[in-house]
């Protein structure tokens, strides 16, 4: 008998809190983080918001000038910490296994013979009652595709793949919805002429191993629906970090700042997305010379700020005259110390 899983993915979380507990914000465009002046990203925003273009990790100046009426929230970590505390409970009591993903999201493993989409109803419906805010279920043969099937009937929906639906559905699918396959393999997978699954089951197994390395039988799997990865709750996280490598090796510390400037909001939306916050962290930068000497740094009495990671460079970089191929910029989780969280 096939295994049942769902996915349960809460509809625009931390604006979905302010809207709960500040009714003048329902209806219209809102937003979660950073200031303009301060070179924010949003973290999150409504789908009033949504509508205008507004998206996760876009900088708030550019937020801003497609939505010049949106509302600018700061946010509340401490409140929104609270809040998936209690949404996790809830769903806990359903699950034979269950795996939390982020603040906001967790797999559900029911049992064969349960009725998920009468379980998945009876989710919603708590959640709602109880905390005020809706949420989306995917319900499927496994988690690749129930974390699909939650995106399917957002906001404050259910859908459900079938054993039998598996094959033509998951055909149809863009590759890009495997996860794993972000703008630059997607790019490549593009110049393979490989746009949807059905075209990953079309090409030469061999080849595309050959293409994309121990990646290529994930994406085979994939494509044919296989994914055998258990719900569990997983080892917690210990770190973070994104690094750029150069095309052409730098020297000069404008120009390091320039792609600290670009690699920023993609590392806060990495944060987001692993349910973190950056208060959680002390940061660490590494450099790669160009003669491949590696370099690290950190510092656990500075924040997770641009300025801290500027500084933090520049002192790496100082290691050694040489041109830079490479750099990182990452945080450790460290105790909060009853400190309130922080958002970027």
């Amino acid at each position: 008998m096939a295994r049942q899983v769902l996915h349960v993915d809460c509809d625009c979380f931390y604006a979905a809190v302010e809207m709960r507990d500040q009714p003048e914000y329902r209806g219209v465009p809102i937003a979660i983080g950073g200031a303009r002046e301060r070179r924010g990203v949003i973290a999150t925003c409504n789908y009033p918001a949504r509508r205008y273009g507004v998206r996760s990790a876009m900088a708030s100046a550019q937020a801003l000038t497609l939505c010049p009426h949106l509302i600018m929230l700061p946010g509340n970590m401490a409140k929104y910490a609270e809040v998936s505390s209690q949404l996790m409970i809830i769903l806990k009591q359903y699950a034979l296994a269950f795996e939390p993903v982020s603040v906001d999201e967790a797999f559900l493993e029911l049992a064969a013979t349960s009725n998920a989409a009468l379980i998945a109803q009876q989710i919603r419906q708590q959640i709602f009652s109880e905390l005020g805010i809706t949420v989306s279920v995917g319900i499927a043969p496994n988690k690749f595709l129930a974390k699909v099937a939650s995106d399917w009937r957002k906001p404050n929906g259910q859908f459900a793949i079938a054993p039998s639906e598996v094959h033509d559905f998951v055909g149809r699918l863009p590759v890009k919805l495997i996860a794993g396959v972000g703008p630059k393999i997607a790019e490549k997978l593009k110049g393979l002429g490989i746009h949807t699954c059905q075209d990953v089951r079309d090409v030469s197994a061999q080849g595309l191993r050959s293409q994309m390395g121990k990646f290529g039988d994930i994406l085979i799997e994939r494509a044919q629906g296989i994914d055998d990865r258990l719900v569990r709750v997983r080892d917690r996280r210990k770190s973070i970090s994104m690094e750029h490598t150069f095309v052409n090796d730098l020297t000069a510390e404008h120009e390091i700042n320039q792609m600290l400037d670009d690699m920023w909001p993609k590392f806060l939306a990495r944060v987001e997305r692993a349910g973190l916050h950056l208060r959680q962290l002390a940061p660490f930068v590494k450099v790669k010379f160009a003669d491949f000497q590696v370099t690290t740094l950190a510092d656990h009495q500075r924040g997770v700020t641009m300025a801290d990671y500027r500084a933090l460079l520049a002192q790496a970089m100082r290691r050694a005259d040489k041109a830079v191929r490479l750099i990182g910029i990452g945080g450790r989780l460290q105790a909060l110390n009853n400190r309130q969280l922080g958002l970027f």
